[in-house]
């Protein structure tokens, strides 16, 4: 992978250490390139400069250190500063907004008091019943403000980067500015245009001086250019002011994620409750959360009931009750009743944090088609200098007319702007990596996105992913003449004292069907077989097999239980006295979302394969009971990697999505790995998207987002390549007035973000 100036040998790999610095002054995308050219330079250093985000991602070597880092953008003419530590992210997004609003309101005022003083001289320079004697002095006057203060960031940014040998977008616009006001300067005073109006002469009240920037000239230097240097800063400070605006707003989903936390909390100390700042939290306090408050952070319930609303981190609309014994989350909002929480994670470690995290390194890498945006952007203001010179040596050469190839000079000095190639890829990865947190998804980095776009195979891990991952009791089958709630009851009770699985799924299944169980006396495990005891009388065995615990098995009921075996449940006996008196049926259920979601990704041109290492019984009806096709069953942990690789080796392109230990390296061999963020840390970190809640339909929604995310940046790309491709050649040849040139360069900037921003809509 290759970055702007660096050669293709260069990788992060050859660096242990990381840094994120915040980079001010670039006012364009060869400012950031510029900057990124310069850290690769240092040995051992690999670094991304992202324009929109306005930050640096530097890897760094032993031996290089951050002030070293800093010191060289300083010394670009920028600056750059590490951000707050991540365990003060609320208040590091308060410092930001402080910081931010300051700026924009500064870019305001200046664009509000340019606009003011240049509409004048633009309306007497192109309406001639405005013009009036000596006008052009009054032009010069109101003029001279714009192009000294309201032009002054594009000025002084030039200036350094002269200094610096290097040329931006800035020296670009100062450059034409300047040099529209120096010639208007020399007309007015030297030449003719400052001298009273002589007899039969058009007096500055004909049109061929009013649009004194047209191909209708008689040379001399009665020509002045004040609307232009006037017009052309106004236009670029609007265009900077909605710009910086949009830009703002294309941040705000992952802003509004950061600040989800809570800002303090009520910790139990001495028996008391103390509110404290959350960054005081440890790992082992208890805190209390009453009734609408926010979960301070992740932890487990010790005492309470309630109802939780995660859906500012999962979009999951539906409260989801807890009580002792669950995990709950940072940022969620209690429901309910009143909980008191012990801290499992705090500060960076906890899920928000996480989460902020994914999104912001995501929103500051950059996909290879914005890496060759970033080439041309670095190289394209020197070509664009070269090309005005040329411009205006050919129009000299050919029509002798000085006025003329001025004209056309400047024009192709203002239209160029590499700023919407620089805008294009992250403003739409700033909205889109936003807009998907929002929903619960997380997607890594813009290398993602073009994956999403190749792939046509998805592997789904069945447990967890397809199924609950838990065992749940199915149906119950009983002997004639025998009541069913007596046998839920029975078994529910002695299975309540084993810890199986299945066991646990007979008892908490009979507990909700028929209420509280009795208690079970002289309870013993028979290896092999299934458990017995004694409840309210009765001598009860329940298990997998009859022999030892119970008579023989009766018809309805061994067809009961052959049948739910050869679907690939799990069947268990109940018997008391010395009968079998009921089947209970146990399985992992399938998730009610599950069938709906292969619908989805069917839908989206992929083949969905149902991949797992249970017996091929249990697959094949799992997959017939969600609409898979392919199945691969009885895989050990190591062979689904080998599973993936055989898919691939058949030519396709293939997603996986799991959620287990057992996953992670499949995830991470797939050409995408998607993993459910109700799994494992392990599966988390090997896969390219995270989807926080554990419905497989998010799945489907994650592969639109990011399709339709690299389809925008597709199109903002297409937009700005083609703006300059066209643009250019039109102002060499004198077909557009320095004025217009400017107000299109800033409207290509301005597009660029606002047609990303309608990723914000995304459902």
């Amino acid at each position: 992978m290759t970055s702007t100036g660096i050669s293709t040998e260069k990788t992060p790999t050859a660096a242990p250490h990381e840094v994120e610095l915040t980079i001010g002054g670039m006012t364009c995308a060869s400012c950031a390139a510029r900057v990124e050219k310069k850290l690769n330079r240092m040995d051992g250093v690999f670094a991304t400069v992202n324009y929109a985000t306005e930050k640096a991602k530097v890897a760094y070597a032993e031996g290089v250190g951050v002030d070293d880092l800093i010191a060289t953008v300083v010394k670009t003419g920028y600056t750059a500063e590490e951000p707050p530590p991540p365990v003060a992210v609320a208040e590091a997004v308060d410092a930001e907004r402080e910081a931010a609003d300051p700026e924009l309101a500064g870019l305001r005022q200046r664009l509000v008091v340019s606009v003011l003083l240049a509409a004048p001289v633009v309306l007497m320079s192109m309406v001639p019943a405005l013009q009036f004697d000596n006008w052009r002095w009054l032009a010069l006057t109101l003029a001279s403000p714009v192009v000294v203060w309201g032009g002054l960031p594009f000025h002084r940014a030039a200036f350094t980067n002269a200094r610096h040998g290097a040329a931006t977008m800035d020296t670009l616009v100062s450059v034409g500015t300047l040099a529209a006001y120096g010639w208007s300067l020399w007309a007015l005073f030297w030449g003719d245009a400052g001298r009273p109006a002589m007899p039969g002469m058009d007096d500055g009240m004909g049109i061929r001086e009013s649009f004194s920037f047209t191909a209708s000239r008689t040379g001399g230097t009665s020509e002045i250019y004040l609307e232009v240097a006037a017009g052309v800063i106004g236009f670029l400070l609007l265009g900077r002011y909605l710009e910086a605006r949009a830009k703002r707003r294309s941040g705000a989903a992952l802003r509004a994620l950061m600040e989800l936390g809570a800002k303090d909390v009520s910790v139990l100390r001495g028996g008391r409750e103390v509110r404290v700042p959350v960054g005081e939290l440890a790992i082992g306090d208890r805190f209390v959360v009453r009734p609408g408050e926010k979960i301070a952070t992740d932890g487990i319930v010790v005492e309470g009931v309630s109802a939780v609303d995660a859906s500012m981190l999962t979009g999951e609309s539906i409260p989801v009750d807890v009580s002792a014994g669950d995990a709950v989350t940072g940022a969620t909002v209690n429901a309910g009743g009143r909980l008191v929480v012990e801290a499992t994670r705090v500060g960076a470690d906890t899920q928000l944090a996480r989460m902020a995290r994914l999104v912001e390194d995501a929103q500051n890498g950059k996909a290879e088609v914005q890496r060759l945006a970033d080439r041309i952007s670095g190289i394209f203001v020197p070509v664009v200098l070269l090309i005005a010179l040329g411009t205006f040596g050919a129009w000299i050469g050919i029509t002798g007319d000085t006025v003329a190839a001025f004209t056309a000079a400047v024009a192709v000095l203002i239209i160029a702007c590499p700023c919407a190639l620089g805008l294009a890829t992250p403003t739409a990865l700033m909205v889109g990596t936003g807009r998907g947190a929002q929903l619960g998804i997380l997607i890594k980095g813009p290398e993602v996105l073009e994956s999403t776009r190749r792939v046509d195979t998805i592997v789904l891990d069945k447990t967890g992913t397809v199924t609950t991952g838990r065992m749940t009791l199915q149906e119950v089958y009983v002997a004639e003449g025998t009541d069913e709630k007596q046998v839920l009851r029975l078994a529910g009770a002695l299975e309540h004292a084993s810890e199986h699985p299945v066991a646990r799924a007979v008892a908490a299944g009979a507990e909700e069907r028929v209420g509280a169980l009795p208690e079970a006396e002289s309870f013993e495990n028979v290896p092999g077989k299934g458990v017995r005891g004694r409840v309210e009388g009765h001598e009860v065995a329940v298990g997998r097999l009859t022999d030892g615990l119970s008579g023989p098995l009766p018809e309805e009921l061994a067809h009961a239980k052959a049948e739910a075996e050869s679907g690939g449940r799990t069947a268990v006996v109940v018997a008391w006295d010395g009968r079998a008196r009921g089947v209970l049926t146990v399985a992992d259920a399938v998730k009610e979302s599950s069938a709906e979601a292969v619908r989805e990704l069917r839908a989206l041109g992929l083949t969905p394969v149902l991949l797992t290492g249970d017996n091929r019984a249990v697959a094949e009806a799992v997959a017939k009971a969600v609409g898979i096709d392919q199945v691969i069953a009885e895989v050990l942990p190591e062979e689904k990697v080998d599973a993936v690789r055989r898919l691939q080796g058949e030519g396709r392109t293939v997603a996986m999505v799991g959620d287990g230990v057992n996953d992670a390296a499949a995830l991470a061999t797939a050409d995408l790995g998607l993993a459910m963020g109700t799994g494992t840390d392990a599966a988390i970190e090997a896969s390219d998207l995270t989807l926080v809640r554990g419905d497989l339909r998010v799945a489907a929604d994650a592969i639109r987002l990011s399709r339709k995310t690299l389809a925008t940046i597709k199109g903002n790309l297409m937009w700005a390549f083609g703006y300059n491709v066209a643009a250019l050649p039109l102002a060499a040849a004198g077909l557009l007035n320095p004025m217009i040139a400017g107000a299109a360069m800033a409207f290509s900037s301005v597009f660029v973000v606002t047609n990303s921003l309608r990723l914000r809509t995304f459902r």
